[in-house]
């Protein structure tokens, strides 16, 4: 999976999310040419572009949607601090066009957040995801093994963060829960996840999500720092961690992982690679 998998085209000129605090949006009116570029070093999560991430292995897509305040048009964007420049629409259609050249994939889609949206842009939303995937959607009523979504035609999990759509809809599934360690330290991320394996996994899909989180004082010690910078430092630890873990159904088992800046450090590579834990490979 991929973190924030939209932030790769956020707008360097657009205006600061309805749901930042109102010191980032006093310093951004104020100091914009001081602020702005720390915004977009600090928010940005991802390099590769959504069909680029697609082809490098990544099948969790994290959705951050909103609309744009003051907007009257009904457009869709995604949203980490700022908004992308591109629309919910063109995604998912560039989506579609991925799987109807791969057959036998199967994307997770998890809509979430939804600043600005009401019921009535709910609405607009959930019709243009059913009117791009059509059949392509999985019901969540099916048991979605790859056998039973290849014979059914099926290629997409929507998961929707929100209760009043998904008791109108059969095609969208719960939230997935994602546990995010909100940690600056990869040593803090690492003791966070354990824990939660302690806990026990979800019963269905859920995210371990491996990415780090600067905040206010993480960023004043490091002016010269960014998340990129900081992921990458982080990655050599957690590659060892993700490498220790096991996918599957008992207790402490992993089901989905997400990073940031999924093209780097094999990342994808030693996620599926956990899968031959349970289903080795087979030799032709």
């Amino acid at each position: 999976g991929s973190h924030d998998t939209m932030t790769y085209c956020l707008d360097k000129s657009s205006a600061v999310s309805g749901n930042e605090s109102k010191l980032v949006k006093f310093l951004n009116k104020c100091l914009p040419c001081v602020v702005r570029p720390i915004i977009m070093k600090w928010s940005t999560t991802q390099v590769l572009s959504v069909t680029e991430q697609l082809e490098a292995g990544v099948r969790y897509l994290d959705f951050r949607i909103a609309h744009k305040a003051n907007d009257p048009s009904m457009n869709l964007y995604f949203v980490h601090m700022v908004y992308t420049t591109v629309t919910v629409q063109d995604i998912l259609w560039e989506i579609l066009r991925w799987l109807e050249t791969h057959p036998q994939e199967v994307v997770i889609i998890a809509c979430r957040n939804f600043d600005g949206l009401t019921k009535r842009l709910h609405n607009h939303l959930v019709a243009c995801i059913k009117e791009i995937f059509q059949c392509k959607l999985c019901p969540r009523n099916v048991v979605p093994t790859l056998r039973t979504m290849w014979h059914l035609g099926h290629q997409v999990i929507v998961s929707y963060e929100e209760a009043m759509e998904l008791e109108k809809h059969c095609e969208l599934w719960p939230p997935i829960p994602y546990w995010w360690g909100n940690k600056t330290s990869t040593r803090a991320l690492i003791r966070y996840l354990e824990r939660m394996k302690r806990m026990g996994r979800p019963g269905k899909f859920f995210v371990a999500g491996i990415n780090l989180t600067e905040n206010l004082r993480y960023i004043l010690v490091h002016p010269f720092g960014s998340l990129k910078k900081m992921t990458l430092q982080s990655l050599p630890c957690l590659k060892i961690w993700i490498k220790q873990q096991y996918p599957g159904p008992k207790k402490k088992c992993i089901n989905i992982i997400a990073g940031d800046f999924i093209g780097n450090n094999d990342f994808v590579k030693d996620v599926i690679e956990l899968n031959t834990k349970i289903n080795p490979p087979l030799h032709c």
